[in-house]
């Protein structure tokens, strides 16, 4: 009976230890849960819902515009934001008339972002209309809930070091539950 008792509490320990190597570097190098705090990203994310992000992806390869985020805060890196990537290094772009002009080798004279996961009618205003330079390794990101979001407008683009990953995945709630892909966009 006592030889049965160590062999279940060996096999016990066995599996937990499995575990642990399984789950922890999983954890801590490769995807991390977020929790959606505040209104910045409405209507495409609400306030307490669980995401999933991908932490390794940006280790090998750039952001992408669209690509949905989530980094330190640059004045505060205890706090965690989330956004979407607009502009990436080497553009320029400029808020002008409540529309998102960005400009870029490909497109010197600039293009109209078309943004189909915004409201429609909502503008984008900032607090001047001049452009804004991305230099090397920073992104201009902005919240979904223009009217309600604390981002580039306000602190300018964020080094790509103070990123975490992307949004992979969203878990809860579960009538929302969905796999993220990046934006295409249409370029006016």
């Amino acid at each position: 009976m006592i030889k049965d008792f160590f062999i279940f509490v060996f096999e016990l320990v066995k599996i937990v230890v499995i575990s642990l190597v399984i789950i922890i570097p999983i954890r801590y190098f490769l995807i991390q849960p977020f929790y959606v705090k505040g209104a910045s990203m409405e209507p495409n994310f609400y306030d307490k819902e669980y995401l999933i992000i991908d932490e390794i992806t940006y280790r090998f390869e750039t952001p992408k515009r669209g690509d949905i985020v989530v980094f330190r805060y640059p004045q505060d890196p205890q706090e965690y934001f989330i956004k979407r990537v607009i502009a990436l290094p080497g553009e320029k772009v400029q808020l002008k008339n409540g529309d998102v002009y960005v400009f870029n080798k490909d497109n010197p004279d600039g293009f109209k972002l078309d943004e189909a996961y915004l409201p429609a009618g909502l503008k984008t205003y900032a607090l001047s209309e001049d452009p804004v330079t991305v230099t090397d390794n920073q992104f201009f990101v902005l919240g979904d809930n223009r009217n309600s979001s604390r981002d580039s407008r306000y602190f300018g683009p964020v080094n790509k070091s103070f990123f975490i990953g992307k949004v992979l995945f969203r878990g809860w709630p579960f009538d929302r539950v969905k796999v993220f892909k990046s934006q295409q966009y249409n370029y006016n």
